[in-house]
Protein backbone atom coordinates (compact mmCIF):
# COMPACT_ATOMS: atom_id res chain seq x y z
CA UNK A 1 0.00 0.00 0.00
CA UNK A 2 1.18 3.57 -0.91
CA UNK A 3 2.80 5.83 2.00
CA UNK A 4 0.28 8.71 2.79
CA UNK A 5 1.14 12.26 4.36
CA UNK A 6 -1.42 11.01 6.62
CA UNK A 7 0.95 7.74 7.60
CA UNK A 8 4.19 10.70 7.80
CA UNK A 9 2.66 12.64 9.72
CA UNK A 10 1.43 10.02 12.38
CA UNK A 11 4.94 8.63 12.26
CA UNK A 12 6.99 12.07 12.25
CA UNK A 13 3.89 13.39 15.44
CA UNK A 14 3.19 16.16 13.50
CA UNK A 15 0.15 17.20 11.78
CA UNK A 16 -0.66 16.43 7.75
CA UNK A 17 -0.60 19.95 6.96
CA UNK A 18 2.89 20.39 8.32
CA UNK A 19 3.68 17.36 6.21
CA UNK A 20 2.13 18.77 3.16
CA UNK A 21 3.58 21.73 3.59
CA UNK A 22 7.73 20.69 4.00
CA UNK A 23 6.66 18.36 1.14
CA UNK A 24 5.59 20.90 -1.40
CA UNK A 25 7.34 23.89 0.25
CA UNK A 26 3.57 25.52 -0.21
CA UNK A 27 3.79 27.29 3.26
CA UNK A 28 5.91 28.32 6.29
CA UNK A 29 7.84 25.38 8.34
CA UNK A 30 10.72 25.82 10.19
CA UNK A 31 14.03 24.33 8.49
CA UNK A 32 15.24 21.98 10.73
CA UNK A 33 11.89 20.39 10.59
CA UNK A 34 11.50 20.12 7.25
CA UNK A 35 14.92 18.32 6.96
CA UNK A 36 13.23 16.00 9.47
CA UNK A 37 10.27 15.41 7.47
CA UNK A 38 11.84 15.01 4.31
CA UNK A 39 14.18 12.24 5.44
CA UNK A 40 11.28 10.47 6.89
CA UNK A 41 9.32 10.55 4.25
CA UNK A 42 12.06 9.19 1.81
CA UNK A 43 12.95 6.78 4.16
CA UNK A 44 9.47 5.73 4.21
CA UNK A 45 9.31 5.30 0.71
CA UNK A 46 6.69 7.92 -0.19
CA UNK A 47 6.07 8.44 -3.69
CA UNK A 48 4.28 11.97 -4.64
CA UNK A 49 1.38 11.60 -7.00
CA UNK A 50 3.65 13.42 -10.10
CA UNK A 51 0.71 12.72 -12.82
CA UNK A 52 -1.65 14.91 -10.47
CA UNK A 53 0.93 17.35 -10.23
CA UNK A 54 1.40 17.44 -13.93
CA UNK A 55 -2.06 17.94 -14.17
CA UNK A 56 -2.59 20.89 -11.94
CA UNK A 57 -0.28 22.95 -14.09
CA UNK A 58 -3.46 22.58 -16.87
CA UNK A 59 -5.83 25.21 -16.88
CA UNK A 60 -9.25 23.90 -16.28
CA UNK A 61 -11.04 27.17 -15.96
CA UNK A 62 -13.48 25.61 -12.95
CA UNK A 63 -13.51 26.86 -9.95
CA UNK A 64 -14.75 25.25 -6.67
CA UNK A 65 -17.37 26.24 -4.31
CA UNK A 66 -17.53 23.71 -1.21
CA UNK A 67 -19.72 24.25 1.58
CA UNK A 68 -19.21 22.14 4.79
CA UNK A 69 -22.75 20.46 3.41
CA UNK A 70 -25.40 21.76 1.35
CA UNK A 71 -28.11 19.86 2.62
CA UNK A 72 -27.77 20.16 6.44
CA UNK A 73 -25.30 23.19 7.47
CA UNK A 74 -26.29 25.78 5.08
CA UNK A 75 -29.73 27.80 5.22
CA UNK A 76 -30.62 28.33 1.18
CA UNK A 77 -30.73 32.02 1.87
CA UNK A 78 -26.94 32.24 2.85
CA UNK A 79 -26.25 29.94 -0.09
CA UNK A 80 -27.99 32.09 -2.45
CA UNK A 81 -26.01 34.75 -1.09
CA UNK A 82 -23.10 33.51 -1.58
CA UNK A 83 -23.46 32.18 -4.72
CA UNK A 84 -24.89 35.41 -5.78
CA UNK A 85 -21.48 37.58 -4.31
CA UNK A 86 -19.22 34.84 -6.40
CA UNK A 87 -21.02 34.84 -9.86
CA UNK A 88 -20.74 38.70 -9.79
CA UNK A 89 -17.06 38.08 -9.28
CA UNK A 90 -16.62 35.61 -11.39
CA UNK A 91 -18.85 36.28 -14.18
CA UNK A 92 -18.23 33.82 -17.52
CA UNK A 93 -14.86 34.01 -17.10
CA UNK A 94 -14.87 30.38 -15.05
CA UNK A 95 -17.44 27.96 -14.21
CA UNK A 96 -18.06 27.17 -10.56
CA UNK A 97 -19.00 24.12 -9.39
CA UNK A 98 -20.69 23.71 -5.82
CA UNK A 99 -20.20 20.77 -3.60
CA UNK A 100 -20.52 20.02 -0.41
CA UNK A 101 -16.99 18.35 1.91
CA UNK A 102 -19.19 16.02 3.74
CA UNK A 103 -19.88 14.23 0.70
CA UNK A 104 -15.87 13.85 -0.14
CA UNK A 105 -14.02 10.47 0.15
CA UNK A 106 -10.20 10.49 0.99
CA UNK A 107 -8.07 10.25 -2.31
CA UNK A 108 -10.81 11.27 -3.98
CA UNK A 109 -9.90 14.49 -5.04
CA UNK A 110 -8.80 15.54 -8.76
CA UNK A 111 -6.50 18.43 -8.96
CA UNK A 112 -6.87 18.73 -12.61
CA UNK A 113 -10.46 19.61 -12.26
CA UNK A 114 -10.18 22.76 -10.50
CA UNK A 115 -7.96 26.49 -11.17
CA UNK A 116 -9.04 27.00 -7.50
CA UNK A 117 -11.48 26.51 -4.61
CA UNK A 118 -13.03 28.58 -2.19
CA UNK A 119 -13.74 27.27 1.08
CA UNK A 120 -17.02 27.53 3.24
CA UNK A 121 -15.81 25.51 6.28
CA UNK A 122 -17.67 25.02 9.62
CA UNK A 123 -16.61 22.05 10.46
CA UNK A 124 -13.58 20.14 11.81
CA UNK A 125 -14.46 16.87 10.30
CA UNK A 126 -13.45 19.41 6.78
CA UNK A 127 -9.87 19.02 7.51
CA UNK A 128 -8.72 15.70 5.18
CA UNK A 129 -10.39 17.65 1.95
CA UNK A 130 -8.80 20.87 2.89
CA UNK A 131 -5.41 18.98 3.65
CA UNK A 132 -5.24 16.86 0.74
CA UNK A 133 -6.37 20.52 -2.00
CA UNK A 134 -3.44 21.86 0.11
CA UNK A 135 -1.24 19.14 -0.34
CA UNK A 136 -2.40 19.56 -4.40
CA UNK A 137 -1.03 23.25 -4.06
CA UNK A 138 -4.51 24.15 -5.91
CA UNK A 139 -4.97 27.87 -4.75
CA UNK A 140 -7.64 28.28 -2.08
CA UNK A 141 -9.09 30.86 0.13
CA UNK A 142 -11.75 30.24 3.07
CA UNK A 143 -14.72 32.55 3.27
CA UNK A 144 -17.33 33.31 6.89
CA UNK A 145 -14.48 31.51 8.72
CA UNK A 146 -10.73 30.61 9.75
CA UNK A 147 -9.70 27.06 8.72
CA UNK A 148 -6.51 25.14 10.07
CA UNK A 149 -4.40 25.29 7.17
CA UNK A 150 -2.38 28.15 5.82
CA UNK A 151 -4.53 29.72 3.00
CA UNK A 152 -6.09 33.32 2.94
CA UNK A 153 -9.15 34.15 4.74
CA UNK A 154 -12.21 36.32 4.11
CA UNK A 155 -13.75 36.56 7.63
CA UNK A 156 -16.28 38.52 10.07
CA UNK A 157 -15.57 38.74 13.71
CA UNK A 158 -19.34 36.63 14.71
CA UNK A 159 -18.34 36.74 18.27
CA UNK A 160 -18.63 40.89 18.29
CA UNK A 161 -21.00 40.75 15.99
CA UNK A 162 -23.57 38.47 18.65
CA UNK A 163 -22.17 41.14 21.53
CA UNK A 164 -23.48 43.56 20.18
CA UNK A 165 -27.07 42.01 19.65
CA UNK A 166 -27.15 40.98 23.12
CA UNK A 167 -26.02 44.04 24.38
CA UNK A 168 -28.83 46.05 22.20
CA UNK A 169 -31.13 43.73 24.20
CA UNK A 170 -29.93 44.06 27.82
CA UNK A 171 -29.42 48.13 27.56
CA UNK A 172 -32.98 48.17 26.51
CA UNK A 173 -34.24 47.09 29.38
CA UNK A 174 -34.50 43.48 28.83
CA UNK A 175 -33.57 40.32 31.59
CA UNK A 176 -35.86 37.59 30.44
CA UNK A 177 -34.38 36.99 27.16
CA UNK A 178 -34.50 33.41 25.44
CA UNK A 179 -31.92 32.19 22.38
CA UNK A 180 -32.02 30.17 19.93
CA UNK A 181 -28.72 29.08 18.68
CA UNK A 182 -27.68 26.72 16.34
CA UNK A 183 -25.61 23.29 16.21
CA UNK A 184 -23.39 23.60 18.99
CA UNK A 185 -20.79 21.31 16.53
CA UNK A 186 -20.62 24.38 14.32
CA UNK A 187 -18.02 27.18 14.54
CA UNK A 188 -20.31 29.44 13.71
CA UNK A 189 -22.52 28.70 16.59
CA UNK A 190 -19.44 28.18 19.13
CA UNK A 191 -18.33 32.14 17.83
CA UNK A 192 -21.94 33.57 18.04
CA UNK A 193 -22.15 31.72 21.51
CA UNK A 194 -18.74 33.40 23.24
CA UNK A 195 -20.56 36.53 21.83
CA UNK A 196 -23.69 36.65 23.67
CA UNK A 197 -21.99 35.83 27.09
CA UNK A 198 -19.36 38.20 26.60
CA UNK A 199 -22.04 41.10 26.64
CA UNK A 200 -23.96 39.31 29.52
CA UNK A 201 -20.81 39.13 31.45
CA UNK A 202 -19.64 42.81 30.87
CA UNK A 203 -23.20 43.88 32.00
CA UNK A 204 -22.25 41.53 35.66
CA UNK A 205 -25.49 39.39 34.80
CA UNK A 206 -25.55 35.15 35.51
CA UNK A 207 -25.06 33.26 31.97
CA UNK A 208 -27.83 31.11 33.50
CA UNK A 209 -30.34 33.13 34.04
CA UNK A 210 -31.10 33.44 29.93
CA UNK A 211 -32.58 30.04 28.47
CA UNK A 212 -31.25 28.44 25.47
CA UNK A 213 -32.24 26.38 22.57
CA UNK A 214 -30.92 24.88 19.81
CA UNK A 215 -32.32 24.77 16.46
CA UNK A 216 -30.21 24.29 13.00
CA UNK A 217 -30.32 27.07 11.42
CA UNK A 218 -33.55 26.46 9.32
CA UNK A 219 -37.06 27.80 9.28
CA UNK A 220 -38.48 24.40 11.07
CA UNK A 221 -35.80 24.10 13.85
CA UNK A 222 -36.49 28.19 14.96
CA UNK A 223 -40.19 27.44 14.83
CA UNK A 224 -40.02 24.60 17.38
CA UNK A 225 -37.50 26.23 19.40
CA UNK A 226 -39.50 29.09 19.89
CA UNK A 227 -42.73 27.35 21.08
CA UNK A 228 -40.03 25.50 23.02
CA UNK A 229 -38.81 28.97 24.80
CA UNK A 230 -42.40 30.46 25.49
CA UNK A 231 -44.05 27.28 26.56
CA UNK A 232 -41.19 26.39 29.31
CA UNK A 233 -40.50 30.24 30.02
CA UNK A 234 -43.80 32.21 29.39
CA UNK A 235 -42.52 35.83 30.93
CA UNK A 236 -39.69 36.19 28.53
CA UNK A 237 -39.76 39.43 26.58
CA UNK A 238 -37.02 38.75 23.85
CA UNK A 239 -35.88 36.40 21.92
CA UNK A 240 -32.25 36.51 20.12
CA UNK A 241 -32.14 33.92 17.48
CA UNK A 242 -28.49 32.56 15.61
CA UNK A 243 -29.49 33.65 12.44
CA UNK A 244 -32.51 35.26 10.58
CA UNK A 245 -34.62 32.21 9.09
CA UNK A 246 -34.79 30.78 12.45
CA UNK A 247 -35.91 34.65 13.67
CA UNK A 248 -38.61 34.73 11.14
CA UNK A 249 -39.87 31.46 12.30
CA UNK A 250 -39.96 32.15 15.88
CA UNK A 251 -41.70 35.92 14.66
CA UNK A 252 -44.49 33.31 12.99
CA UNK A 253 -44.43 30.77 15.90
CA UNK A 254 -45.53 33.70 18.13
CA UNK A 255 -47.91 35.27 15.69
CA UNK A 256 -50.27 31.64 15.85
CA UNK A 257 -50.26 32.27 19.86
CA UNK A 258 -51.54 35.40 19.11
CA UNK A 259 -47.96 36.67 20.47
CA UNK A 260 -46.80 40.40 18.88
CA UNK A 261 -43.32 41.48 17.60
CA UNK A 262 -42.58 44.14 19.19
CA UNK A 263 -45.09 44.92 21.67
CA UNK A 264 -45.70 41.79 23.61
CA UNK A 265 -41.99 39.99 22.48
CA UNK A 266 -38.88 41.56 20.62
CA UNK A 267 -36.53 39.72 18.15
CA UNK A 268 -33.22 39.85 16.96
CA UNK A 269 -31.66 37.98 14.19
CA UNK A 270 -27.81 37.66 12.72
CA UNK A 271 -26.86 38.09 9.29
CA UNK A 272 -29.22 40.29 7.67
CA UNK A 273 -30.33 38.51 5.07
CA UNK A 274 -32.67 39.47 2.00
CA UNK A 275 -36.17 37.82 2.98
CA UNK A 276 -38.51 39.19 0.69
CA UNK A 277 -41.49 37.04 1.55
CA UNK A 278 -41.81 38.08 5.06
CA UNK A 279 -40.88 41.86 4.81
CA UNK A 280 -43.51 42.82 7.28
CA UNK A 281 -41.19 42.09 9.85
CA UNK A 282 -38.75 44.69 10.41
CA UNK A 283 -35.86 42.85 11.79
CA UNK A 284 -32.99 44.12 13.61
CA UNK A 285 -30.17 42.17 12.83
CA UNK A 286 -26.65 41.62 13.00
CA UNK A 287 -25.17 42.18 9.29
CA UNK A 288 -23.09 39.99 8.36
CA UNK A 289 -22.90 40.47 4.81
CA UNK A 290 -22.62 37.09 2.80
CA UNK A 291 -22.81 37.90 -0.56
CA UNK A 292 -20.05 40.68 0.19
CA UNK A 293 -17.46 37.68 1.92
CA UNK A 294 -18.38 36.01 -1.12
CA UNK A 295 -16.96 38.45 -3.57
CA UNK A 296 -13.97 39.65 -1.59
CA UNK A 297 -13.45 36.12 -1.51
CA UNK A 298 -13.94 35.54 -5.09
CA UNK A 299 -11.59 38.29 -6.29
CA UNK A 300 -8.68 37.63 -3.32
CA UNK A 301 -8.44 33.89 -5.74
CA UNK A 302 -9.10 35.42 -8.50
CA UNK A 303 -5.42 37.45 -7.61
CA UNK A 304 -3.63 34.19 -5.84
CA UNK A 305 -4.76 32.03 -9.03
CA UNK A 306 -3.14 34.49 -11.32
CA UNK A 307 0.29 36.18 -9.24
CA UNK A 308 0.77 32.63 -7.40
CA UNK A 309 1.24 35.43 -4.45
CA UNK A 310 -1.16 34.08 -0.76
CA UNK A 311 -3.27 37.40 -0.44
CA UNK A 312 -3.47 38.58 3.31
CA UNK A 313 -6.42 37.60 5.12
CA UNK A 314 -9.54 40.01 5.10
CA UNK A 315 -11.70 40.75 8.44
CA UNK A 316 -14.70 42.65 7.40
CA UNK A 317 -16.94 44.67 9.92
CA UNK A 318 -20.20 43.44 11.21
CA UNK A 319 -23.05 45.83 12.17
CA UNK A 320 -25.93 46.08 14.16
CA UNK A 321 -29.02 46.98 11.82
CA UNK A 322 -31.64 48.72 13.80
CA UNK A 323 -35.21 48.24 12.99
CA UNK A 324 -38.35 48.05 14.70
CA UNK A 325 -38.63 44.53 16.23
CA UNK A 326 -37.22 45.38 19.85
CA UNK A 327 -39.26 47.44 22.34
CA UNK A 328 -37.80 49.97 25.34
CA UNK A 329 -38.37 48.30 28.38
CA UNK A 330 -36.65 51.30 29.83
CA UNK A 331 -39.52 53.44 29.18
CA UNK A 332 -42.24 51.06 30.09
Amino acid sequence: MAVTITDIAQRAGVSRSMVSRALTGNGPVNAQKKEEIIALAESMGYMPNQAALHLRHSKSHIIGLYFSSISTATSPYVLHSVLTGVYGVIGSRYQIVVKGIDLYEPGSLNPSQYDGLLIMSQRDQDLDFLEEAFAFQIPMVAIGRRVPIDIPVVTTNEARGMEKAMGYLLDHGHRNIGIIEGPPNLEATIFRHQGWIQAVRKRGYSIHQFPVVHGNYRYNSGYLAANQLVDEHPNLTAILCFNDEMAVAAKNAFARRGIRVPQDISLVGFDNLELPRYADLQLTTVERNASQIAAEGAEMLLRYMESGVRPSDLELENKLVIRESVSDKMRL
